[in-house]
């Protein structure tokens, strides 16, 4: 130890020299190295290999063939499925019948909408057939459709809102019961008619769509009633209402007497036999029936 004497008299503290102090510098930057750099490394090369797996298993799935036969198979079956559907949908909803019944214009729902409400000064009722096929509708004013029912059916819907809302008795679900009830009654009119037609074994060319747009034609007359007594009261009602049953009485009558009743009865003539007199009563109960329902559809409607 070296003393070195200063000005003020007090001596510093000795400089003690370390043999080992490079030694042991250089064992400490060993021991406390840095290994932030091989650490980035390593995160980096992980990062880099990461992606690598899912890429080559989407390329893989890509380019399996196996794949590629299975999405081809499940596109075939998706036809196969889609062509049984439609099908079967034809065999108990004829699509390609029903255009038929919706092929109309404007000049014949005009002409239609009159013979509804005036069908008295009518003469010709028989039904014109193209090579034993009827013309559609838009070509005779006899051919029975389905676009005025449906529309009457909306209509006549809207209308019995509008009524009770006018007597402050509007709601959703009233409105939906007498939708529905009116849809209940038309399905199974329609099913009391077929029913009727087995019984009484009659050969007609009427279908299941005939009877129901037949049926339906009644919503016109339902609609004038509801609308004359919003507009002018409880006695407008009755007299218009009474005047379209008196139409559709009429028009039923002379429209189905061609397809039930026979030749000759449909001629005006005589009706002889047990099975005739039965087609009349048959087509005059079904006449009589659209009277009832319009009534009891649209009673409650004016107040």
């Amino acid at each position: 130890m070296d003393y070195t004497p200063t000005q003020s008299g007090f001596r510093q503290q000795p400089n003690m020299r370390l043999r080992n102090s490079s030694v042991d510098g250089v064992e400490g930057s060993q021991l406390f190295e840095d290994m932030s750099g091989a650490a980035h490394g390593l995160q980096t090369g992980n990062q880099q290999a990461g992606p690598q797996p899912a890429g080559f298993s989407g390329q893989s799935i890509l380019s399996d063939p196996m794949s590629n036969l299975a999405m081809a198979y499940g596109s075939s079956l998706a036809s196969q499925g889609r062509e049984m559907v439609d099908k079967n949908l034809d065999r108990f909803i004829p699509i390609s019948k029903l255009k038929y019944y919706f092929a109309v214009d404007t000049m014949y729902v005009g002409k239609k909408l009159g013979l509804l409400v005036f069908p008295y000064m009518h003469e010709n009722w028989e039904v014109s057939y193209q090579q034993d096929t009827p013309v559609a509708p838009r070509f005779d004013v006899n051919a029975p459709d389905l676009y005025i029912p449906a529309m009457g059916f909306i209509t006549y819907v809207l209308v019995a809102g509008l009524a009770l809302g006018t007597q402050n008795r509007f709601s959703p679900e009233l409105l939906g019961v007498q939708a529905s009830s009116a849809l209940v009654w038309l399905i199974m009119e329609v099913l009391a008619v077929l029913l009727s037609l087995y019984l009484v074994t009659v050969n007609t060319d009427l279908t299941t769509i005939d009877l129901l747009a037949f049926s339906g034609y009644k919503y016109v007359g339902m609609i004038v009633g509801v609308v004359a007594g919003l507009l002018f009261g409880r006695p407008a009602y009755y007299l218009s209402l009474l005047w379209c049953c008196a139409a559709i009485f009429f028009f039923m009558i002379r429209t189905l007497r061609l397809k039930l009743l026979s030749e000759a009865a449909a001629e005006g003539r005589l009706v002889r036999g047990t099975r005739n007199q039965l087609r009349m009563y048959l087509t005059m109960s079904i006449a009589a029936a659209q009277p009832i329902f319009m009534y009891w559809l649209t009673y409650h409607l004016i107040r």
